[in-house]
């Protein structure tokens, strides 16, 4: 249950930021603290698991392990950034 409620917290926080972006949506960074109590390869699981089948399916997700255990963000899950497709790069 962990788990779903960090996926569901992130895809809302990824979605509501790219409802003010133009372009198509294509990838998101996330830095994961050392502390943050789930490997990259589980939060990847999960991600895939939740955006199937909605508007973030296939959405290429960078994960930025942060191995330092006293960084102030060691425990945290960070949406770095978003990456986006503009209709001129196409």
């Amino acid at each position: 249950m962990h788990e779903q409620s960090l996926i569901n917290n992130l895809l809302d926080k990824i979605q509501r930021l790219a409802a003010t972006e133009d372009g198509r949506l294509i990838a998101a960074t996330l830095r994961l603290g050392v502390l943050a109590h789930i490997s990259a390869e589980h939060l990847r699981e999960h991600f895939e698991q939740a955006t199937a089948g909605t508007s973030l399916e296939g959405l290429r997700l960078h994960i930025e392990e942060q191995p330092d255990i006293h960084h102030p963000e060691a425990q945290d899950i960070i949406l770095d950034s978003l990456e986006f497709e503009r209709a001129d790069e196409c």
